[in-house]
């Protein structure tokens, strides 16, 4: 099987190398491609039916010119693709119900390894056969899961007798009380918002703001201290002080001490 590589890093293009031949010594690499415009060159003069055309094409999404799926607008890709990217489960699971893979970097032999043998057992079987390449729909999807998102930067919330507009910066945090959505700022002011905490949650900067629990949003400056607690869970001191316990559950503390930790 031969192998055209694209990505951008020369130590990434090497471990790739190596992992593919020591996953199956008789897997050649076609060649290799650091950015989009000389991906494409290499495409355009090693398509289909030329002696270097690849059977599989491994594709980092980010490369030093730009995203690899302007690859796609500009030549034809006919061969199956398994991209390479750091884009997390969620932004990517559209392509693992079309038959295309993906793996996350670093890339872990184990799971290389399963993507050709995925290939390899989809590319042999005549009821199943890899797309050549309709991945348009695809690319269409992926460009808007990781295209940049604009989060909110103000609520326009009512404050006695007229509307003010709050930047989401001076927030320290937002909860749930007993079916109402309140947030506090850093000054204890209390204002009542017509969002849910899940609809908030999706608006919100995950860099600043993360989802503690049931009832409670936190901004990132608005942790003071943190303290262990029954069952691994965590406890919160926020600022300004709450009058109930913020705790973290034990399935969320991993990600909350990643979050804190960034």
């Amino acid at each position: 099987m031969k192998v055209f590589i694209i990505e951008d890093e020369d130590l990434a293009v090497r471990k790739l190398a190596r992992l593919l031949h020591e996953i199956d010594p008789s897997i050649s690499i076609a060649g290799t491609a650091p950015s989009v415009r000389a991906s494409i060159a290499w495409l355009e003069t090693n398509s289909a039916g030329k002696p270097l055309a690849p059977d599989l094409i491994l594709m980092d999404i980010e490369l030093a010119d730009g995203q690899s799926f302007e690859i796609f607008e500009k030549t034809a890709v006919t061969a199956p693709v398994i991209f390479t990217t750091s884009y997390d489960e969620f932004a990517l699971r559209a392509f693992k119900v079309n038959s295309i893979d993906y793996l996350l970097k670093p890339v872990k032999r184990h799971e290389l390894e399963a993507s050709l043998e995925k290939h390899s057992r989809l590319n042999n079987s005549s009821a199943e056969k890899i797309p050549a390449m309709a991945i348009d729909a695809l690319v269409q999807q992926l460009r808007q899961r990781i295209a940049p998102t604009e989060y909110r930067r103000r609520f326009l919330v009512r404050h006695l007798s007229q509307w003010v507009p709050v930047e989401t910066g001076e927030i320290a945090y937002f909860n749930s009380e007993a079916g109402v959505t309140l947030f506090y700022t850093w000054s204890k002011q209390k204002f009542t918002l017509d969002y849910t905490l899940d609809e908030l949650d999706t608006m919100l900067d995950p860099a600043q703001f993360f989802r503690a629990n049931r009832q409670y949003i936190v901004n990132i400056r608005s942790v003071q201290q943190i303290h262990p607690y029954f069952n691994n869970k965590l406890k919160l001191a926020l600022k300004p002080e709450t009058e109930d316990e913020v705790l973290i559950s034990r399935e969320r503390a991993t990600d909350f001490k990643k979050w804190m930790g960034k």
